[in-house]
């Protein structure tokens, strides 16, 4: 069954950027020659490496390839105008989707085999919207230098000495100031917020067997009581402590976020400037480190 969506031609990042990934951002563009430091990096770790690495042991989708999963990236990247990047599955027992973005090299998703098993079509296409969403914000190298950060631990020798334990924790405070904005893209390509949020909860403490037992609406007032813990010092501090080494932010915090900006003014502004169309017919209505 097809169901109406709104295209949102001519969309631009800075239109739905979360303003804690704008203030992050630019506070790494101004630390000098980072963009060299990063190249050097990549260059030292061989992210030609990483590119063959993925096509070898992933599935790339397509027409032709799990055609239903390639629907699904071909209708949110057209609701974001935002070009499709290429799109893989691999066996992996931990739900999890990353990005590659490297300059002068082709992007592409990675979506594990354990994500898909946990979730429904739409949730899919949330998190897959996600994941274009820091292409549409051109999160770029600082996106892949933050993914290699989290994927290389453990697999290159001598990690930490090639990334300042400094750098390391501002790049991860960036990527968790970026998943806002890459939360909200996941919303204008669903037009759904519940979606989102499920997709939020199920990672937090879903599984194939208990993912129709959870209930959305208890998670929400879940995520408003992790609020009222900071209503003091200590309450802050302890949420920072505990968010200070992820790479995402906690789901309940981006479940509160999306909640809150799918009410808002900005939202229904981007909405109604879109184009009104019909998507869909690969049953998408039926239905990382975390996603």
């Amino acid at each position: 069954m097809s169901f109406s969506k709104t295209l949102l031609v001519g969309l631009r990042s800075e239109q739905f950027r979360h303003p804690l990934d704008l203030r992050a951002t630019t506070a790494l563009k101004q630390i000098p020659g980072l963009d060299v430091l990063i190249r050097n990096l990549l260059g030292a770790l061989g992210e030609q490496y990483f590119y063959l690495e993925n096509i070898a042991s992933g599935v790339q989708v397509g027409p032709k390839q799990l055609p239903d999963l390639h629907q699904l990236l071909l209708e949110a990247a057209e609701v974001l105008d935002v070009e499709a990047p290429q799109l893989y599955v691999r066996q992996h027992p931990v739900p999890n989707a990353y990005t590659f973005a490297m300059r002068g090299r082709q992007a592409f998703v990675v979506l594990h085999t354990s994500l898909l098993e946990l979730l429904t079509p739409e949730e899919i296409q949330a998190v897959i919207a996600h994941e274009l969403g820091h292409l549409k914000c051109e999160h770029g190298v600082y996106l892949t230098l933050a993914n290699l950060i989290t994927l290389a631990v453990g697999q290159v020798p001598n990690w930490g000495t090639l990334v300042a334990q400094s750098l390391q924790a501002q790049m991860l405070e960036w990527l968790r100031c970026a998943e806002f904005s890459c939360d909200r893209a996941a919303l204008l390509a669903t037009q759904n917020p519940r979606t989102v949020m499920s997709v939020l909860m199920k990672l937090a403490g879903g599984s194939p067997s208990l993912s129709p037992q959870l209930n959305l609406d208890a998670f929400l007032e879940q995520a408003r009581s992790y609020d009222a813990i900071g209503d003091d010092a200590l309450g802050e501090t302890l949420k920072q402590l505990q968010t200070e080494q992820l790479s995402h932010p906690v789901p309940v915090l981006r479940a509160r976020e999306i909640d809150r900006w799918s009410s808002s003014q900005n939202y229904y502004d981007l909405l109604k400037s879109g184009q009104s169309c019909y998507t869909g017919g690969t049953n998408a209505t039926g239905g990382w480190r975390n996603w």
